[in-house]
């Protein structure tokens, strides 16, 4: 196979564009003090999330807004969406199940209070959940999310406690966007509706990003992506969060299936498509960083990125449980630094020049992009079967880099062992939501999958089992030019005309 080198990065092992979004280059153009505290924030850092987990505590029921796009619901386990969860918890069973968590998952770094409802609308239960959370594990990094209405006077508060990020979502700037996103607000012990309500929660969050900004605490900024609505809005709105101090925009596609009950879905309004999503995160990129693996999780979850254990630690089952604390924090400080080495390692290797795309600019054609679909359960490496995903990374490969572009759900093709049985409709659903991509990077396949991905355009390979994640897609990538990289003349026709 041809040598290649990738070009594009810096000195520093980053891309030469603030916002390309590859592993590799997402912490080296932040200022040192912000990198030290995002290197193992799974939420934050886009390649610590391989190797670090967070937890959510469901102890804030009320809201004080009302979002088109929110339903939350109690005691479900049937849904994976912000607002969701199985258990409501008191701010004293919130500590012990953390406790219980931070024992038995010494991958655990972060504990976030982001609902069901608004954590600064439940003040009592949210910084009494915080303050003894500070007293005792004060090795966990704790972590906020908001609308931003009450922001402004819980800042002091905010920072009396062990807590350096906040994340606030940020929809619009203009209130007559605003108007069509939140039907009222709750303030001053009215309710609000409409333009007028629309505009003091702006004015609420910008006021706030900006205190928090002023403080030294770290702001990320959620923006829901909904088409029609702000979506052509939201480039604007990464600029001016950039400019008042947000070091992460993480720009997300809206949720709203009829099933969940929300407005938008009752009413038909649609969500983005995996390029309308791209497309707006790219020229969002020009003026922010950009979050591009966000599982938009509930409000309850527990473990990696990508996975949730919260079954694991009901409360029922962690009042059973024995917890030595201190031994844990011993265990669990000599995974991290473990972990934080491997993943310190990783980042040094993306700076070097690992794959090579020198070549490929002798070329006198344009070498186009390619999307790549990949199986992990974790560790930055492909090490899960097909048939065993239930979600794909997808990366997109190109003359210049290797960028990591977002992640796409799908339901388990496979159940049971190393094959599977005849699982049709599914694998149909997994295609059409793997449409764009060229290539599948798994562990293992099967035949049958292997034989339909194919015939769909999309090729499957597993023969980079257990290696980095970019160096496969860069490999995989470099054969693709060797092979001449024809630009597609074949529908994808593996979803059959039945289906």
């Amino acid at each position: 196979m041809m040598e290649l080198t990738v070009i594009g990065q810096n000195a520093e092992g980053g891309c030469s564009s603030s916002g390309c979004g590859s592993s590799g280059d997402q912490l080296s153009h932040l200022p040192d003090h912000i990198r030290d505290k995002v290197k193992d924030h799974p939420c934050y850092s886009e390649d610590a999330h391989h190797h670090f987990a967070r937890m959510h505590v469901a102890v804030a029921p009320a809201c004080n807004i009302q979002c088109h796009y929110c339903n939350r619901k109690y005691d479900c386990s049937n849904e994976s969406r912000p607002g969701v969860v199985s258990e409501l918890l008191t701010p004293d069973q919130a500590v012990k199940k953390v406790m219980a968590v931070a024992a038995n998952i010494p991958q655990m770094t972060v504990l976030g209070i982001a609902g069901p409802g608004d954590p600064l609308a439940n003040p009592a239960r949210t910084f009494e959940t915080f303050r003894q959370l500070t007293e005792k594990a004060p090795d966990i990094k704790l972590c906020v999310s908001t609308n931003g209405l009450s922001l402004p006077e819980q800042v002091d508060e905010l920072c009396k406690h062990n807590i350096d990020h906040v994340t606030i979502t940020i929809n619009c700037v203009d209130p007559d966007i605003g108007a069509k996103i939140y039907p009222w607000i709750f303030w001053n012990n009215r309710r609000i509706h409409g333009r007028k309500g629309a505009t003091i929660l702006i004015e609420q969050q910008q006021k706030g990003l900006e205190m928090l900004t002023e403080r030294g605490i770290l702001v990320k900024v959620n923006s829901v992506m909904i088409p029609g609505v702000n979506d052509e809005h939201l480039e604007a709105v990464s600029k001016i969060v950039k400019e008042k101090g947000a070091f992460l925009h993480n720009v997300m596609p809206l949720i709203a299936e009829e099933e969940h009950g929300t407005f938008y879905g009752v009413m038909g309004q649609r969500g983005p498509t995996h390029d309308e999503l791209q497309e707006l995160q790219d020229k969002c990129a020009g003026d922010m960083n950009m979050m591009r693996h966000c599982r938009q999780c509930r409000a309850d979850a527990v473990g990696m990125l990508g996975e949730d254990r919260g079954d694991e630690f009901t409360m029922d089952k962690v009042e059973e449980m024995q917890i030595d604390y201190e031994a844990a924090m011993e265990k669990r400080a000599a995974y991290q630094e473990a972990a934080l080495a491997t993943l310190e390692a990783q980042r040094s290797h993306t700076g070097e020049t690992f794959v090579s795309l020198s070549s490929i600019k002798t070329l006198k054609r344009e070498t186009r992009p390619v999307l790549m679909a990949v199986a992990t359960s974790g560790g930055g490496v492909i090490n899960q079967h097909f048939g065993h995903a239930r979600e794909f990374l997808i990366y997109e490969a190109s003359m210049t880099d290797i960028r990591f572009i977002g992640h796409r759900k799908v339901d388990l093709y496979c159940s049971g062992g190393d094959t599977c049985g005849d699982a049709e409709t599914t694998l149909q659903k997994i295609i059409r939501i793997l449409d764009g991509c060229e290539a599948v990077l798994c562990s293992k396949i099967g035949y049958e999958p292997w034989e339909q991905l194919e015939y769909a355009g999309i090729q499957p390979n597993g023969e980079h089992a257990m290696e980095p994640i970019e160096d496969a897609v860069a490999a995989v990538y470099a054969e693709m030019v060797e092979k001449g990289l024809p630009e597609k003349d074949v529908a994808k026709t593996g979803i059959q005309a039945s289906a």
